[in-house]
Parts: C-alpha cells; sequence; structure tokens
C-alpha cells in the first residue's frame, strides 16, 4: 500500500497502543507459568502474533525427538527470546523468519553453543537448533543486543540448577533488562545481578500465572512527540512516566529538541527511537547528532540508511556515518517521495514529517505499520492527518 500525505498540522490526543516489548515478555512468562492468567490491552501486531504462534507451537503435543518448527515472522524479539526457551522446554526448534530477520546477528547464542556442545546450522534462512541447555556459565557481549540476554534470563530459572550470566562488554539498552527483571519478578521468578555485569539465577523456579495489563509503548509515541515537535497539538495519554521502558527517554529528547543549539545524542540505549528523534532535528535550528548507532544497521531495514534517505527524499540535510546520523536543521521539509523499506518505523517517521512539508509526501509500502502498530493510519487520520490510499 502506498499513500499521499498533504501536509496538515495534527490535532488531539492519542494514546499510544500497548508497549509491543512488554507484550512479548508477559506472553512468554504466561505461557511459562504453572496457571492460568489473563494478559489485558495485549496488541494485535505481527510482532505479537509472532510471539503467540512460538507460543502455540511450544505447547503443541509432540513425538518423541521431534523439536517444533517455529515461525517468527519479522520480529527480533521473538526470535532470540525464544531461541534458548525451545531449548530448555522442547530441546531446540527450527526457526523461519520473513524480510530481513534471519539475516540478524545470532552470534552471541552461537558461541555459547559452540562452548556447550549444542547444534546448530542456518541454511537457506532457516535456524535448526537441537540440544540440551545445562545449568552454568554464560558469557554474552552486552553491545550486540540485550535481547540475547532476555532470552537466557527466561530460560535458565527453569534449568535444575543454578547459572550466571556473565556480560563481558558494557551492557546496552540496560532498560530493556530492566523490564525482563520486572516481569520475571511479577511472575515470581528471582533474578540477582551486580550493576548488569553478573546475573545470578537460581534453578529449579517456577513461573507463577497472574493477570497482567500492558502500558502504553514509549518506543510508538515517540513519534508524537515527533508531531508535537513539528507544530502540531497533539496530547499523549495513558503513558507511565516510571515506566522500565527505556524509550521513556522520548519525552526527554523532545525538550532538547525543541531547544536551538547543536546536540549530541547517544542512541545505544534507546535505537528504536532514532526515526523519530531525526525527524525533530530536521526541523529545528541547529546540528544534532545520533552517535553509538551501529546496530540500527540490523534492524528491519538498515534504519542508518534508511533514515537518511528519509530526510533527504523530503529535502532535508544530513550526513550517514558508520556509527552515526549527522542532522542539520531546516526550516521545513519540501515533500517528496519516501521508500518505507519495508520498516515501521520509517514511515512512521516519514508520517510525521509529512505534518511539516511544503507539499505532499508520498510514502511506498505505508502497510509496514502492521508490525507494531496496526491502527497508526486510523490514529492518524482521527487526528486530522489527510492521506489517499494510491
Amino acid at each position: 500500500m502506498d499513500v499521499r500525505i498533504d501536509p496538515h498540522h495534527l490535532h488531539g490526543a492519542v494514546t499510544p497502543p500497548p508497549s509491543k516489548s512488554m507484550a512479548h515478555r508477559a506472553v512468554l512468562a504466561l505461557m511459562l507459568s504453572d496457571g492460568e492468567g489473563v494478559i489485558f490491552n495485549l496488541d494485535s501486531s505481527q510482532d505479537i502474533q509472532a510471539t503467540k504462534r512460538c507460543v502455540e507451537a511450544l505447547k503443541a503435543p509432540r513425538s518423541a525427538g521431534d523439536v517444533p518448527r517455529l515461525d517468527c515472522g519479522e520480529s527480533g524479539s521473538t526470535l532470540r527470546f525464544v531461541i534458548p526457551i525451545a531449548l530448555a522446554l522442547r530441546g531446540g526448534g527450527v526457526f523461519t523468519g520473513r524480510g530481513r530477520l534471519m539475516e540478524r546477528p545470532q552470534q552471541p547464542y552461537f558461541d555459547i553453543f559452540d562452548e556447550k556442545g549444542i547444534f546448530y546450522e542456518q541454511k537457506d534462512g532457516i535456524l535448526t537448533v537441537q540440544g540440551t541447555l545445562t545449568p552454568g556459565l554464560y558469557r554474552l557481549p552486552g553491545n550486540v543486543s540485550s535481547q540475547f540476554v532476555t532470552g537466557l534470563l527466561y530460560a535458565l530459572p527453569l534449568l535444575p540448577d543454578d547459572s550466571l550470566i556473565q556480560i563481558t562488554t558494557p551492557l546496552e539498552s540496560s532498560g530493556y533488562v530492566d523490564m525482563t527483571l520486572d516481569m520475571l519478578k511479577a511472575f515470581g521468578v528471582t533474578v540477582e545481578h551486580d550493576n548488569y555485569e553478573i546475573f545470578r539465577i537460581p534453578g529449579n523456579q517456577v513461573y507463577h500465572a497472574r493477570n497482567i495489563t500492558i502500558e502504553s509503548d514509549w518506543s510508538q509515541a515517540g513519534f508524537w512527540y515527533a508531531a508535537k515537535a513539528l507544530g502540531s497539538s497533539v496530547d499523549i495519554w495513558g503513558l507511565d512516566p516510571h515506566s522500565t521502558q527505556g524509550d521513556r527517554v522520548a519525552a526527554e529528547h523532545y525538550e532538547r529538541l525543541t531547544c536551538s543549539g547543536d546536540v549530541d545524542i547517544d542512541v545505544s540505549g534507546c535505537p528504536d527511537l532514532l526515526p523519530p528523534l531525526a525527524v525533530m532535528a530536521a526541523i529545528r535550528s541547529g546540528t544534532t547528532r545520533f552517535v553509538n548507532a551501529a546496530r540500527l544497521r540490523m534492524k528491519e531495514s538498515d534504519r542508518l540508511a534508511t533514515v537518511h534517505a528519509l530526510l533527504t527524499a523530503l529535502g532535508g540535510r544530513a550526513e550517514e556515518g558508520p556509527d552515526s546520523l549527522t542532522v542539520r536543521g531546516v526550516p521545513a521539509f519540501a515533500g517528496g517521495t519516501v521508500d518505507g523499506a519495508n520498516d515501521h518505523r520509517v514511515v512512521m517517521a516519514a508520517a510525521i514529517a509529512a505534518t511539516r512539508a511544503a507539499a505532499p509526501v508520498t510514502i511506498l509500502g505505508a502497510e509496514a505499520v502492521k508490525k507494531s502498530y496496526p491502527s497508526f493510519w486510523e490514529d492518524y487520520k482521527r487526528l486530522g492527518g489527510v492521506f489517499h490510499v494510491l
């Protein structure tokens, strides 16, 4: 689906969708629990559907020696969370995905599998993992993705003895690990850590079922903050200012980017915020440098390249570096055509940029929002956005 947006400021109140990061964790914790519970305010995004599919596959009856087939869609969280859980529950799995998912790095797990004698094979976009997850010491780098830490934190409490996770490089995105630890605690699982360097996980633990409500998503709120920064009158409702979501820094960065002057922003802890932050930076007085951003090259798109392309296609000024993006402010976007690159966050960022454009903005592949925010275009229209499906 391609859309053409007529430039128009947005007005009104919006509640961001449920937190995708929290929903993944809740669905998996409930699956591992000893009883029944209810997850309230669970969204229907494609990523959450992927995690629910994997849960059903893991729970399905099996024949002796069989491992489940696990379709992770385009969800990196699903894939990385479920790999160690599948080893703990079912002795492994056959993992498939779409888009760029199976190209995204899994080396931290592969290094562990080599050390622990766990079989793995990645061939023709299919990852097969088979073996026994055993208690003990697990070493992980902290600068690739916190999703590997979360996967092990979910699986290791199920083992019959205690385990340790040692983080060998400084942990980025520690807020996401905080969210994991909070979810585990809510379901009765205990983990201790020393300054995010050593995690101590007692074995033989039991997840206890409970009801839980998913809070609104700070990552998606970032796009509505960008709309405000570009001149729209948008009230954002339903956010918890004390949330463990790392992307709650969206509010802080919004305040910084509504002031003039040069700014440096380290996005190592909030990589999903780069697209809306870059749109905010494009229409301000001053230069903004987004640094420590190399991990963005392995998202749904090479997000440093595609965000740079978005800004320049609309008349913005930006320079892409190996692990950075420098944005120099202009008075307004000119309009033009943006390739959504099958990336939900690039599409939403382009839609917000269109609210401050001098001419219409065409977005190719606008349906990509279904990955994380299926109701985005409904909310955009309800706030006064004017667009036409081509």
